[in-house]
């Protein structure tokens, strides 16, 4: 129900509930005041009658005090972003209707950015907004933790307490990555979270939320535990092995606790999975054991740094598999080694399999940079990588992330501009054509690196998702520079036999793996 109509039907809720109380008062009551027993009524306490049902109540009275509704004030600037990033895509302009709006995960702090003293069209001071979430306490002295989102370009951060008690927190330190803010108030004796296990859950377990979703504090909610370690691919938050559960979390349910049955917080309310901007039965909390790492780290240095191993990575498919002799599709395909990093002084290479690190399986891509990040730079671990079809164990030394580095090749590439004619297809139905000195410098190429796509005329390339504009670095791990050069590295291929292509498009690379059984 949309927020505008649920609060518009509550007049009309409250005129009832006066009206039926009124009745009951004129008819039910004698002149003693007592009340008049109604014929065939029964005089004994009713039995519970339905059992072995979760209830939750002494879980809430328990904890309950610990939890606290956030209220962050916006400046102008935070402001628009936030709201231009926060629309709906049919909000934008877009006209091409509900169906065509993707499903993607929507982080939530609301009702946000309402309007304000100070906003265009307003009287006063200067335009603001207002973000409302939810924080649970973690220490007696008035450390609390919340959503980075919920915080994030904030003025101001005020908190209350369920005693109403309000406060001014200061923002201890925030991690975008992890979505985990920390926050501090100036108070003693506080109630607070006792802090779980999130290592130990396991799908079907029971889990209760408590938020203040719509504004609505200290509103609880139920479900189980659906799956954990799942990745996220709709935010760039490739470090945390999400918690998924059934959970109704809602605008406003953003960074209050996620509790087993003991009453431990075992996760922060995050984010839920929609296409219509509400609650649909998959919602994502962040395990508190990533919350509480990145909590040391900001007590200690106002940061959060992790481990870091220098590869670019993708996920496995069959074809994949096929290509490379692995007897199944798990693991990290590595497209690409950084110079100088700790994966090339170990002896990674391009098209190498990570399948365990430190005997923790990888059983896809996204497994492998939640277990990196969660090792502080200079530890020692222990790869186990498929080669050649065979495997091979290798050791390395994990540096710092350099956030910079793992955001670039997102986004789009420079124009090719003017190009060489295109030479003939070869038996993949691929056009391929030499790139220019200029070309390879927009690119980000070094001389005698790459091969462009003119044209994919094959099915079989098609289907795998190479296209016009792709550039191919390498046929397996052979680099090609040259059409000459691709054309004699597909010949060696074996026919029938799947290719991998590592293509770079918009500043990233990847295998592609091209079956040509497929044509």
């Amino acid at each position: 129900m949309p927020v505008n109509r649920m609060f518009r039907l509550r007049p009309l809720l409250l005129v009832a509930a006066l009206t039926v109380a009124g009745v009951g008062a004129c008819s039910g009551q004698t002149a003693g005041n007592a009340q008049v027993p109604l014929q065939g009524q029964p005089s004994t306490p009713a039995t519970e009658l339905v059992g072995n049902l979760p209830d939750f109540t002494r879980l809430v009275e328990q904890v309950g005090p610990a939890v606290v509704s956030v209220q962050a004030e916006i400046g102008s600037k935070s402001q628009a972003r936030r709201a231009q990033s926060q629309l709906p895509q049919d909000d934008q302009g877009d006209d091409s209707g509900d169906e065509q709006i993707p499903e993607f995960f929507r982080r939530f702090f609301g009702p946000g950015m309402q309007p304000m003293p100070g906003m265009p069209g307003m009287p006063n001071a200067r335009p603001r907004g207002t973000s409302l979430g939810t924080g649970f306490i973690i220490s007696s002295d008035g450390y609390l933790l919340t959503n980075h989102h919920v915080i994030d370009g904030a003025d101001t951060v005020r908190i209350r307490l369920a005693d109403r008690r309000e406060y001014t927190a200061k923002v201890v330190g925030s991690d975008e990555q992890s979505d985990v803010a920390l926050l501090k108030i100036d108070a003693k004796g506080l109630p607070v979270m006792r802090i779980g296990d999130s290592k130990v859950l396991k799908p079907g377990q029971w889990v209760v939320a408590i938020g203040s979703p719509f504004g609505l504090d200290h509103s609880v909610t139920a479900g189980i535990v659906s799956a954990v370690g799942r990745a996220n691919p709709g935010a760039d938050q490739r470090y945390v092995p999400f918690i998924q559960t059934d959970v109704a979390i809602n605008k406003g349910n953003s960074g209050g606790p996620l509790l087993d049955t003991r009453g431990q917080v075992v996760g922060i309310n995050s984010q839920i999975f929609s296409n219509s901007g509400g609650y649909m039965g998959v919602s994502f909390a962040i395990p508190i054991d990533v919350a509480m790492n990145a909590v040391q780290q900001l007590k200690a240095t106002g940061k959060v740094t992790r481990g870091q191993l220098g590869v670019q990575i993708q996920g496995m498919d069959r074809d994949a598999a096929r290509a490379l002799g692995l007897p199944d599709a798990s693991g990290a395909l590595v497209a690409r080694v950084e110079a100088g990093s700790p994966a090339e002084r170990a002896g990674v290479l391009r098209q190498d399999v990570i399948r365990r690190v430190n005997g923790q399986p990888v059983y896809d891509s996204s497994d492998l940079p939640p277990i990196i990040g969660a090792m502080a730079p200079g530890t020692k671990v222990t790869l186990e990588v498929f080669r050649d079809g065979k495997p091979k164990t290798l050791s390395a030394t994990l540096n710092a992330l350099d956030e910079r580095a793992a955001d670039a090749g997102s986004g789009t590439g420079p124009g090719l501009g003017k190009a060489a004619a295109p030479a003939a297809a070869n038996a993949l139905g691929i056009t391929g054509q030499d790139l220019s000195p200029e070309q390879r410098t927009r690119l980000g190429l070094q001389k005698g690196e790459g091969v462009l796509v003119a044209r994919v005329n094959g099915d079989a390339a098609r289907a795998a998702g190479l296209q016009a504009g792709d550039v191919i670095l390498a046929v397996g791990r052979a680099d090609v520079g040259s059409v000459v050069a691709l054309e004699a590295q597909l010949r060696a291929v074996s026919a029938g036999k799947p290719v991998m292509l590592l293509v770079q498009r918009g500043g990233g690379t990847r295998y592609m793996a091209i079956n040509p059984a497929q044509d």
